[in-house]
Protein backbone atom coordinates (compact mmCIF):
# COMPACT_ATOMS: atom_id res chain seq x y z
CA UNK A 1 0.00 0.00 0.00
CA UNK A 2 1.81 3.36 -1.12
CA UNK A 3 0.14 5.76 1.45
CA UNK A 4 1.74 8.84 0.03
CA UNK A 5 -0.15 8.07 -3.44
CA UNK A 6 -3.45 6.62 -1.57
CA UNK A 7 -3.14 10.63 0.35
CA UNK A 8 -2.65 11.95 -3.01
CA UNK A 9 -5.44 10.10 -4.77
CA UNK A 10 -7.85 10.59 -1.39
CA UNK A 11 -7.48 14.57 -1.68
CA UNK A 12 -8.01 14.88 -5.31
CA UNK A 13 -11.18 12.72 -5.14
CA UNK A 14 -12.84 15.04 -2.14
CA UNK A 15 -11.76 18.02 -4.07
CA UNK A 16 -13.84 17.14 -6.78
CA UNK A 17 -16.55 16.30 -4.92
CA UNK A 18 -16.68 19.19 -2.68
CA UNK A 19 -15.59 21.84 -5.11
CA UNK A 20 -18.38 24.84 -5.27
CA UNK A 21 -19.95 23.60 -2.06
CA UNK A 22 -21.42 27.15 -0.39
CA UNK A 23 -22.36 25.61 3.47
CA UNK A 24 -18.67 26.44 4.46
CA UNK A 25 -18.19 22.94 4.26
CA UNK A 26 -16.63 23.12 0.29
CA UNK A 27 -13.13 21.04 -0.57
CA UNK A 28 -11.23 24.77 1.62
CA UNK A 29 -12.65 23.80 4.44
CA UNK A 30 -10.79 20.20 4.03
CA UNK A 31 -7.61 21.59 2.87
CA UNK A 32 -7.63 23.52 6.24
CA UNK A 33 -8.16 20.54 8.35
CA UNK A 34 -5.98 18.63 6.37
CA UNK A 35 -2.92 20.87 6.99
CA UNK A 36 -4.03 22.18 10.48
CA UNK A 37 -4.13 18.21 11.04
CA UNK A 38 -0.73 17.78 10.21
CA UNK A 39 0.42 20.42 11.85
CA UNK A 40 -1.04 19.17 14.88
CA UNK A 41 -0.72 15.56 14.53
CA UNK A 42 3.10 15.72 14.04
CA UNK A 43 3.75 17.29 17.40
CA UNK A 44 1.45 14.42 19.03
CA UNK A 45 3.25 11.65 17.55
CA UNK A 46 0.21 10.53 16.03
CA UNK A 47 -0.32 8.19 13.00
CA UNK A 48 -0.18 10.18 9.85
CA UNK A 49 -1.63 8.11 7.58
CA UNK A 50 -4.91 7.80 10.00
CA UNK A 51 -4.70 11.65 10.84
CA UNK A 52 -3.99 12.74 6.74
CA UNK A 53 -7.21 10.00 5.70
CA UNK A 54 -9.26 11.07 8.51
CA UNK A 55 -8.75 15.18 7.86
CA UNK A 56 -9.68 14.65 3.95
CA UNK A 57 -12.78 11.94 4.22
CA UNK A 58 -14.16 13.74 7.56
CA UNK A 59 -17.31 15.91 5.61
CA UNK A 60 -17.63 13.40 2.31
CA UNK A 61 -20.75 11.91 4.62
CA UNK A 62 -22.00 15.07 6.46
CA UNK A 63 -25.56 15.49 6.72
CA UNK A 64 -25.22 18.72 5.87
CA UNK A 65 -23.35 18.06 2.20
CA UNK A 66 -25.39 14.56 1.67
CA UNK A 67 -28.97 15.79 3.47
CA UNK A 68 -28.60 12.57 5.08
CA UNK A 69 -28.31 11.04 8.99
CA UNK A 70 -26.04 7.65 8.78
CA UNK A 71 -23.37 6.26 10.41
CA UNK A 72 -22.43 3.61 7.79
CA UNK A 73 -20.22 6.46 6.17
CA UNK A 74 -20.71 4.59 3.18
CA UNK A 75 -18.70 7.19 0.65
CA UNK A 76 -15.62 7.31 2.71
CA UNK A 77 -15.36 3.41 3.38
CA UNK A 78 -16.02 2.87 -0.27
CA UNK A 79 -13.17 5.23 -1.43
CA UNK A 80 -11.02 3.57 0.85
CA UNK A 81 -12.24 -0.37 0.10
CA UNK A 82 -11.52 1.14 -4.02
CA UNK A 83 -7.98 2.45 -2.93
CA UNK A 84 -6.67 -1.20 -1.18
CA UNK A 85 -6.42 0.59 2.56
CA UNK A 86 -6.59 -2.41 4.92
CA UNK A 87 -9.52 -3.08 7.52
CA UNK A 88 -7.96 -2.33 10.47
CA UNK A 89 -7.15 1.14 9.48
CA UNK A 90 -10.59 1.86 7.72
CA UNK A 91 -12.01 0.99 11.00
CA UNK A 92 -9.64 3.38 12.69
CA UNK A 93 -10.84 6.21 10.34
CA UNK A 94 -14.24 5.83 10.16
CA UNK A 95 -14.35 5.16 14.37
CA UNK A 96 -13.08 8.82 14.22
CA UNK A 97 -15.24 10.34 11.56
CA UNK A 98 -18.49 8.94 13.24
CA UNK A 99 -17.47 10.43 16.72
CA UNK A 100 -15.68 13.71 16.11
CA UNK A 101 -18.83 16.34 15.24
CA UNK A 102 -20.07 18.87 17.69
CA UNK A 103 -23.43 17.71 17.33
CA UNK A 104 -22.41 14.34 18.34
CA UNK A 105 -20.69 15.58 22.00
CA UNK A 106 -23.25 18.19 22.81
CA UNK A 107 -23.50 16.87 26.56
CA UNK A 108 -21.02 13.98 26.71
CA UNK A 109 -17.33 13.38 25.75
CA UNK A 110 -17.62 10.75 22.88
CA UNK A 111 -13.99 8.56 23.05
CA UNK A 112 -11.26 9.16 20.38
CA UNK A 113 -8.18 7.85 19.86
CA UNK A 114 -4.75 10.27 19.91
CA UNK A 115 -5.38 10.86 16.09
CA UNK A 116 -8.83 11.26 16.34
CA UNK A 117 -8.17 14.20 18.85
CA UNK A 118 -6.13 15.64 16.13
CA UNK A 119 -8.75 16.17 13.47
CA UNK A 120 -11.36 17.12 15.83
CA UNK A 121 -8.76 20.21 16.99
CA UNK A 122 -8.53 21.08 13.44
CA UNK A 123 -11.63 20.64 12.07
CA UNK A 124 -12.83 22.76 15.86
CA UNK A 125 -9.98 25.44 14.99
CA UNK A 126 -11.74 26.19 11.20
CA UNK A 127 -15.18 26.94 13.43
CA UNK A 128 -13.24 29.50 15.25
CA UNK A 129 -11.58 33.07 14.46
CA UNK A 130 -11.71 35.15 11.15
CA UNK A 131 -12.24 31.89 9.18
CA UNK A 132 -14.95 30.60 11.55
CA UNK A 133 -16.78 33.86 11.31
CA UNK A 134 -16.23 33.68 7.73
CA UNK A 135 -17.78 30.21 7.54
CA UNK A 136 -20.65 30.66 10.39
CA UNK A 137 -22.06 33.84 8.24
CA UNK A 138 -21.66 31.77 4.55
CA UNK A 139 -23.13 28.80 6.43
CA UNK A 140 -25.98 31.16 8.00
CA UNK A 141 -27.05 32.24 4.74
CA UNK A 142 -26.90 28.65 2.70
CA UNK A 143 -29.91 27.53 5.53
CA UNK A 144 -31.59 30.89 5.18
CA UNK A 145 -31.35 32.63 8.68
CA UNK A 146 -31.43 36.13 9.35
CA UNK A 147 -28.17 37.68 10.15
CA UNK A 148 -29.08 38.82 13.71
CA UNK A 149 -32.41 38.84 15.61
CA UNK A 150 -31.84 41.48 19.18
CA UNK A 151 -35.14 39.73 20.69
CA UNK A 152 -34.14 35.89 20.28
CA UNK A 153 -31.72 35.19 23.00
CA UNK A 154 -29.18 31.96 22.52
CA UNK A 155 -30.63 28.33 23.57
CA UNK A 156 -28.48 27.83 27.01
CA UNK A 157 -29.55 24.37 27.63
CA UNK A 158 -29.10 23.10 24.10
CA UNK A 159 -28.91 18.86 23.11
CA UNK A 160 -28.37 17.51 19.66
CA UNK A 161 -31.46 17.26 19.06
CA UNK A 162 -32.00 20.90 19.81
CA UNK A 163 -29.18 21.76 17.79
CA UNK A 164 -29.99 20.00 14.77
CA UNK A 165 -33.11 21.47 15.13
CA UNK A 166 -32.09 25.18 15.30
CA UNK A 167 -32.86 28.14 13.03
CA UNK A 168 -32.06 31.20 14.79
CA UNK A 169 -30.01 33.99 13.91
CA UNK A 170 -26.29 33.34 12.88
CA UNK A 171 -25.65 35.67 15.48
CA UNK A 172 -26.75 32.86 17.97
CA UNK A 173 -24.54 30.56 17.21
CA UNK A 174 -21.00 32.22 18.10
CA UNK A 175 -22.72 31.21 21.27
CA UNK A 176 -24.60 27.90 20.99
CA UNK A 177 -21.23 26.43 19.26
CA UNK A 178 -18.15 29.01 17.76
CA UNK A 179 -17.15 30.27 21.32
CA UNK A 180 -17.60 26.85 23.15
CA UNK A 181 -14.89 25.20 21.31
CA UNK A 182 -11.83 27.11 23.00
CA UNK A 183 -12.46 25.02 26.27
CA UNK A 184 -13.15 21.88 24.07
CA UNK A 185 -9.67 21.29 22.25
CA UNK A 186 -8.01 18.03 22.82
CA UNK A 187 -4.29 18.83 22.28
CA UNK A 188 -1.72 21.30 23.80
CA UNK A 189 -1.49 22.70 20.02
CA UNK A 190 -4.84 23.15 19.53
CA UNK A 191 -5.68 24.53 22.78
CA UNK A 192 -2.76 27.36 22.35
CA UNK A 193 -4.21 28.33 18.72
CA UNK A 194 -7.55 28.52 19.67
CA UNK A 195 -6.71 30.86 22.00
CA UNK A 196 -5.84 33.61 19.53
CA UNK A 197 -8.83 32.92 17.70
CA UNK A 198 -11.43 32.99 20.24
CA UNK A 199 -10.26 36.31 21.30
CA UNK A 200 -10.38 37.44 17.61
CA UNK A 201 -14.13 36.23 17.74
CA UNK A 202 -14.92 37.77 20.99
CA UNK A 203 -13.32 41.04 19.43
CA UNK A 204 -15.61 40.75 16.48
CA UNK A 205 -18.75 40.22 18.50
CA UNK A 206 -18.09 43.30 20.50
CA UNK A 207 -17.53 45.32 17.47
CA UNK A 208 -20.67 44.00 15.43
CA UNK A 209 -22.64 44.94 18.92
CA UNK A 210 -21.36 48.82 18.13
CA UNK A 211 -21.42 49.16 14.81
CA UNK A 212 -25.20 47.53 15.33
CA UNK A 213 -26.41 50.30 17.66
CA UNK A 214 -24.57 52.73 15.13
CA UNK A 215 -21.20 53.41 17.51
CA UNK A 216 -17.38 54.51 16.77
Amino acid sequence: MDKGSIIQKTADHVKEALSGESSGHDWWHIYRVWKNSIHIGKQEEADMFIVEMTALLHDLDDFKITGEHSDDKKNAKAWMMKQGVDEDTQEKVLHVIRNMSFTDNIGQRRELSNEGKVVQDADRLDAIGAIGIARCFAFGGKKGRVLYEPDTPHDKELTSERYMKADGHTINHFYEKLLLLKDLMNTETGKRIAEGRHRFMEEYLDRFYKEWEGKD
